[in-house]
């Protein structure tokens, strides 16, 4: 029988394509929406959780990272686009979900925690009540990702209640809009994306957020002062689509889980340092840091303050009072 080489060498490469397809085709592709920009502690963990999973899985997971809000989702979309699979990775800031569970305001209550220690053993408490929710709505929580303390961005000096009063102030959840309300301010919250905006055209004169933060938007185009008044060190929180997750195989699963397990790691490794080298570079553009501030500014703060852990109590009921007595030591 007269054997067709050409016959066969098409079929070769046939098969080969084939199977290079099918290789192709067994690559998973997904999207992680970040509203901060890529220069951010937040989308720094991110880019290092995605490098996880990429040598973990041996390349077979490709996670593309959108920061900025590139995808047209801020961190108030985040939970139900997460749940609904418009999106299947996403860095969410806490308290923008309190409206689903009063439970994400824990980090930024005020005054709560006394450094990056305290604030991750808190965490560490509440981690089991976060996958809950998270787990209610198809959702799976991978890692947290703390700020730097926050503090205040102004233009002009605040060293008393009195420079606080009527001030227009961003906040960035309901914490702190009670807070800043109680000592006399004017709180309006905006979303991150609303910030600079805002500050360009007047609509406010000042900014609750980390020294992290204010960096990274260079705040000091239109702000002179940070004063760090150490008011909480709120968390992002990185949640996963579930059928997402579960349709990965095992092993890829677990590479998942494993890279999420050393990012939780790395970011509150991260977030130790991170202050100071914030203030360096605040300090090469001649922003005014105040820290420590005043002891009168400090204790009318907290005073303001203490009604909303009063209030978030309250709404969270048993499951907030076994927190805070189990991180407190009662």
């Amino acid at each position: 029988m007269k054997i067709n080489k050409r016959a066969l060498i098409c079929s070769a490469f046939l098969g080969a394509g084939l199977i290079s397809s099918q290789a192709f085709s067994q690559t998973v592709r997904m999207d992680f929406s970040n509203e901060y920009n890529a220069n951010s502690i937040h989308a720094q963990g991110d880019a290092y959780f995605i490098e996880r999973v990429k040598e973990l899985s041996g390349g077979s997971i490709n996670i593309t990272l959108h920061t900025g809000g590139a995808l047209g989702f801020n961190s108030g979309d985040h939970f139900y686009a997460v749940a609904d699979g418009a999106v299947e990775i996403a860095d969410t800031l806490s308290g923008t979900m309190s409206g689903i569970d009063p439970i994400f305001l824990l980090s930024s209550l005020p005054f709560v925690v006394n450094g990056v220690d305290e604030a991750r053993r808190l965490y560490e408490i509440a981690k089991p009540y976060y996958e809950a929710i998270f787990e209610e709505s198809d959702q799976i929580l991978l890692y947290a990702s703390p700020w730097p303390p926050s503090g205040v961005w102004s233009k002009t000096a605040i060293d008393s209640q009195t420079d606080l009063r009527n001030l227009r102030i961003r906040t960035f959840d309901r914490n702190g809009t009670e807070t800043f309300r109680n000592v006399g301010a004017s709180p309006v919250s905006l979303s991150w994306g609303d910030v600079v905006p805002q500050l360009a055209t007047g609509g406010i004169s000042a900014v609750l957020t980390s020294a992290e933060a204010g960096a990274n938007a260079s705040f000091w185009e239109h702000q002179n002062y940070f004063s760090a008044i150490q008011y909480a060190i709120p968390l992002n929180m990185v949640h996963m689509n579930k059928d997402s997750f579960e349709r990965l195989s095992d092993d890829e699963q677990a590479a998942i889980m494993e890279a999420a397990r050393l990012t939780d790691t790395h970011n509150w490794a991260a977030v130790e340092t991170r202050t100071e080298e914030n203030y360096q570079v605040l300090s090469e553009y001649q922003v005014t840091l105040n820290d420590p501030v005043s002891d009168e500014l400090i204790e009318a703060l907290s005073e303001a303050a203490a009604s909303v852990v009063e209030n978030w109590l309250e709404s969270t009921g048993e499951r907030g009072m076994t927190i805070l007595s189990q991180f407190r030591g009662e």
